[in-house]
């Protein structure tokens, strides 16, 4: 009935008290699961514990760092193109976290008694315990130049990036949304075979927003978010977000080990995802106005560095922009 898929890179630790979570969490609701661990040629003896602490769990190697879309395709098309048609639902999970209590099992019982839903996902928290934003709306091309971007910090509470994080609604109650960040996500497997698997022209980032707008659709060709389109699926979504599911997320610890190579791909993905949905031109644009974002943090990070604020970080961070701005420049 349900398959577990977790794909992980040099994580070891994080990937054992994961899996131990989620032991727990099935053993909540006498769930039992296929748990897949998808590993990208992680170094620091991750496969080894598997292999030793967590026999149960299917193994596959990937041989080399396929990153997360190219992972979860992997397993998810194993579980597909089996015999018996493969498990009702298929919860995506980071290694990076660790279910609470029963929070499987509610995730699970949410879309066995709604069965137009095709996805849902739980409350995240940090470390900390604090809650993280993850329910979003789509996107606009506004939306992209203002959130997540050098721009935001300029105008940090600007109303695309409030919109884009919903934040007008309360997170303390069920509610459908656009898409969920894809640290946990369960979907429902009929919904995976209308819409095909992740686009795996994504690396890392925007995957997950990209397919839950082909999910929404049911579709592996799906129309462009125009504004109807964004306004339909802000009403009659399918994606739920389940409060009283909670997972605890210690966000990035992967990316994290590569600062350069988080930033790169989150914009990287951003622009390609610019330019499937608004074209080119519209993809450039972007391209132009982060560029422009990120010289103006070099200009900022340059002047502290001059007055003596915390020069360590100061160059650290002039040379992470300047690399990125690099990639993005002579990325085409």
């Amino acid at each position: 009935m349900l398959a577990i898929i977790i794909v992980s890179w040099n994580v070891r630790d994080l990937l054992r008290r994961c899996l131990t979570a989620v032991q727990s969490s099935l053993a909540e609701g006498n769930l039992t699961a296929e748990i897949i661990v998808v590993d990208n040629d992680s170094r620091d003896g991750t496969v080894e514990m598997l292999r030793k602490e967590f026999p149960a769990v299917q193994l596959i190697e990937a041989g080399a760092n396929l990153g997360f879309t190219t992972g979860n395709n992997l397993a998810l098309r194993t579980l597909l193109e089996r015999p018996d048609g493969g498990p009702e639902f298929i919860l995506l999970l980071n290694p990076d976290t660790e279910p609470q209590a029963d929070a499987i099992p509610q995730l699970v019982t949410f879309l066995q008694e709604h069965p137009a839903a095709i996805a849902v996902g739980p409350r995240l928290r940090y470390s900390d315990g604090s809650q993280q934003s993850s329910r979003r709306r789509f996107p606009t091309p506004l939306t992209m130049i203002w959130e997540s971007t050098p721009w935001e910090r300029l105008w940090p509470h600007n109303p695309w990036a409030r919109a884009y994080h919903c934040l007008d609604r309360s997170p303390d109650r069920v509610q459908r949304v656009g898409w969920l960040v894809g640290a946990a996500l369960l979907v429902r497997t009929a919904a995976i075979r209308k819409a095909g698997l992740l686009d795996e022209r994504f690396f890392m980032y925007s995957e997950e927003l990209e397919w839950q707008w082909r999910l929404q659709w049911g579709s592996p060709v799906a129309p462009p978010p125009n504004r109807s389109r964004r306004e339909h699926v802000d009403v009659c979504s399918q994606i739920w977000y389940l409060p009283t599911a909670v997972v605890v997320h210690h966000e990035g610890k992967s990316s994290e080990q590569v600062p350069l190579t988080r930033h790169r791909y989150f914009q990287q993905s951003r622009l390609l995802l610019a330019r499937i949905w608004y074209g080119w031109l519209t993809a450039a644009l972007l391209r132009r106005l982060i560029c422009l974002g990120y010289q103006y943090e070099l200009i900022i990070e340059a002047m502290k560095l001059v007055i003596g604020h915390r020069p360590e970080l100061r160059r650290q961070r002039i040379v992470l922009y300047q690399q990125v701005l690099y990639t993005l420049q002579n990325d085409r």
